[in-house]
């Protein structure tokens, strides 16, 4: 149980840490910024897979009549929250704006998603 919770952690680590990178290539560094470079985006991707574990969660049963109500469009501005929140507690990611925050949030679920896929084609 808990070798599958540290691999299910850490595998969130480098996709969150890949995808925000990703998206501050996109975004450009007005809008999403990583400072420091690798360490920046490895701490970056830390803090954000931390947030979604533990934050996230709490998140979802709160808004839940929200996210009924708008048939789940609202995950989207959860997830701009956790990298919002993400962004307040880690310094070197600079996220300017909620907007930015859900942009960055759907670029992470594809992410998300295209990693997941590999992974499944590979196993």
């Amino acid at each position: 149980m808990a070798k599958h919770l540290l691999t299910r952690f850490l595998t969130r680590w480098i996709v969150s840490g890949l995808g925000l990178w990703i998206a501050a290539a996109l975004l450009g560094s007005d809008r999403l910024n990583i400072s420091s470079g690798f360490w920046g985006v490895f701490g970056a991707g830390f803090f954000l897979a931390l947030v979604n574990m533990a934050i996230k969660p709490l998140l979802v049963i709160l808004s839940f009549p929200a996210i009924i109500f708008s048939l789940g469009l609202f995950m989207l501005v959860i997830n701009g929250l956790t990298v919002m929140i993400a962004s307040w507690i880690y310094s070197p990611l600079y996220v300017k704006s909620l907007w930015v925050g859900i942009v960055a949030g759907i670029i992470l679920g594809f992410v998300n998603y295209l990693v997941s896929r590999i992974l499944e084609d590979l196993s």
